[in-house]
């Protein structure tokens, strides 16, 4: 296998999307949305770039694609990856909407790789006519084999335009430091926490005062993993910025439809059950568990 993400590896469609091969596998884009709260309705202001592998032309689970790929060829398959977003995003999205693309730190082992990274990015960017500053790095869970060269490609990320996301907050211990050395624009929550968080009264405070916390440092706050009408409820009354999940939307194969979303489109924040009423569960009906982070009894 080539340790290049060259063309060798890109396939351009005649719909104007691109896909990847690597070995016997073929890359697709998927993009979710990303919801707003504005006035009590729903924005569509960004969208999260996530891999889909197929083989054989069956749909494959991107958690079996990664296993089977060896750690060498990780570096160049999160190049591969981020290259395929950009360029369907080109394509796909709406103009003024945000791009949400993973990074993996644990790739990240010396400044040349970050440069590399950061002069590949700047190309792609060019070639899809997407502007920097609608690009939201999302720095992921994994540790960093070197932590300099991670905050110093961060750095250099911000520098050139780029803002910047911490991945899966609340999933580790060492989050609230993930914070204070990256300086994110945006903080992502993760969703089985958000969930312990939300089934108890004290719980849902505790996450109200770190939402409020983070917006009164100008860092924007996404809760993932939105799955029923009682959760954006209590998102919205968190305070939270924005949400994501299987109950507003779910991710599309590239292309997609979400070029008919724009600045205009924009939804009830309440979500419509089978009756039409609002999925809203009552906060005595729901089950109540002890609030705190993931894992916890």
């Amino acid at each position: 296998m080539s340790r290049s993400i060259g063309l060798a590896h890109i396939v351009r469609h005649d719909d104007g999307t691109a896909s990847g091969v690597w070995g016997a596998y073929t890359l697709r884009s998927a993009f979710q949305p990303i919801f707003a709260f504005s006035n009590g309705k729903l924005s569509a202001t960004a969208f999260e770039g996530l891999i889909r592998p197929f083989r054989d032309g069956e749909p494959q689970s991107p958690m079996s694609f990664f296993d089977s790929c060896p750690a060498v060829d990780r570096l160049h398959i999160e190049a591969l990856t981020r290259t395929l977003h950009l360029l369907n995003a080109g394509v796909c999205l709406p103009q003024e909407a945000f791009i949400f693309i993973n990074f993996d730190p644990s790739v990240f082992t010396d400044r040349s790789i970050a440069d590399k990274a950061l002069r590949d990015m700047r190309l792609v960017l060019h070639e899809a006519e997407i502007d920097a500053s609608r690009v939201v790095c999302e720095v992921t869970e994994q540790k960093s084999a070197s932590q300099e060269t991670l905050y110093n490609f961060v750095e250099a990320l911000r520098a050139n335009g780029f803002r910047i996301a911490v991945d899966d907050y609340g999933a580790d211990e060492s989050d609230i430091n993930r914070i204070k050395e990256l300086r994110p624009d945006i903080v992502k929550f993760d969703a089985r926490w958000i969930m312990q968080l939300m089934e108890s009264g004290a719980g849902f405070a505790l996450l109200t005062a770190m939402v409020a916390s983070f917006e009164e440092q100008g860092i924007r706050t996404v809760f993932e993993g939105i799955e029923e009408g009682w959760q954006l409820e209590l998102a919205e009354k968190s305070g939270a910025s924005m949400v994501q999940g299987f109950a507003l939307a779910r991710p599309e194969l590239a292309p997609t439809s979400f070029h008919v979303f724009g600045k205009d489109r924009q939804t009830p924040a309440a979500v419509p059950n089978a009756g039409g009423a609002p999925a809203t569960v009552p906060a005595s009906l729901r089950p109540k568990r002890a609030f705190g982070r993931k894992g916890a009894p």
